[in-house]
């Protein structure tokens, strides 16, 4: 079953209720990219009247962790996820509608490659680019991702 906005959307309505209550939203996803937008309102907002940092920290590691979870669904394997780290940078106060976009769907598909070959863990970093409705940048994340296959319970 290929990962679709609507389905990611109902994940996180049932499963992350605080990005969906802050209205984040997955726009486009395919095999190398993924689109994640959300409006700045009251809900999300901070006290210097922009969005909240760790809502856009929200989006955009969706934006990331959507291509991983569609990759590992498709190689039909046991594979855990996890962010081991991450980085951010801001360059102007996130205000409106802002995008984030991530591209690296090719690391992934690359990492969960090996992992299935090697059968050990990889780890590798994907960047989301927070856009606002100008084109202006607002927001760079990094996450470095960690995937491993699952072992059997004893």
């Amino acid at each position: 079953m290929k990962l679709s906005p609507s389905k990611l959307n109902s994940f996180l309505m049932l499963k992350l209720p605080s990005a969906w209550l802050c209205g984040v939203r997955v726009k486009h996803i395919d095999e190398t990219e993924c689109e994640v937008g959300v409006k700045h309102k009251w809900i999300n907002q901070n006290p210097f009247n922009s969005m909240y940092f760790a809502v856009q920290a929200m989006a955009a590691e969706l934006s990331t962790g959507a291509l991983v979870m569609n990759k590992i669904q498709e190689s039909n394997a046991k594979i855990s996820m996890l962010v081991a780290q991450n980085k951010a940078s801001f360059t102007k106060k996130a205000t409106g509608k802002i995008k984030f976009s991530c591209y690296d769907g090719a690391k992934v598909k690359d990492a969960l490659q090996k992992t299935l070959d090697t059968g050990e863990g990889e780890t590798f970093w994907m960047k989301s680019v927070g856009v606002n409705e100008d084109g202006v940048e607002v927001s760079v994340f990094e996450f470095e991702w960690t995937v491993k296959l699952k072992r059997p319970k004893k």
